[in-house]
């Protein structure tokens, strides 16, 4: 889990450092922190993804003032997520590879493309353009490839808990 938050604070600061090349003047933390979303009609597919759930599991509309909530506790938990599912498959191996993060990337972005437009939280991946397509890859790659390391890193840590338990 650990891993996959590293990989998402990664992921993130790219995508913060392209905003502000592009002009963005938010400071990182109101960034970070979808300060921004206010409501639905403005929030983006994690706030949306979240808010679905929460509405079909409770069966009741939830207000525009968790919008921002949802989009932060959506976004983390999916990354930190992955990071744990990446654990589980790449933590029965030997020894973990960096290189084991490409395919968690590429996979992750894949299945964002599959999934959210199926729930039509994003256009068809036929719709983008491939600058755009390319630099979302490039940063669910860092994701990965960030997770992977972390996991790695923290391999020595994993050996000894293993002996100890």
């Amino acid at each position: 889990m650990l891993a996959g938050a590293a990989g998402t604070l990664a992921m993130d600061a790219l995508l913060y450092l392209r905003y502000r090349r592009g002009g963005g003047e938010e400071r990182f933390a109101p960034w970070e922190s979808a300060a921004s979303v206010q409501d639905w009609k403005d929030a983006p597919a994690p706030a949306q993804v979240g808010r679905r759930v929460v509405e079909s599991l409770f069966q009741r509309e939830l207000d525009p003032r968790w919008a921002r909530t949802a989009n932060n506790a959506t976004h983390w938990a999916t990354g930190v997520l992955a990071g744990a599912q990446y654990g589980l498959v790449v933590g029965s191996v030997a020894r973990p590879r960096i290189g084991y993060g490409v395919p968690l990337g590429a996979g992750l972005w894949g299945i964002g493309y599959a999934v959210l437009p199926a729930a039509g939280l994003y256009r068809p991946i036929t719709s983008y353009d491939r600058a755009t397509l390319a630099k979302d890859l490039g940063a669910h790659l860092l994701y990965g490839l960030t997770t992977a390391a972390a996991f790695a890193a923290l391999g020595p840590a994993r050996c000894r808990a293993r002996r100890a338990g």
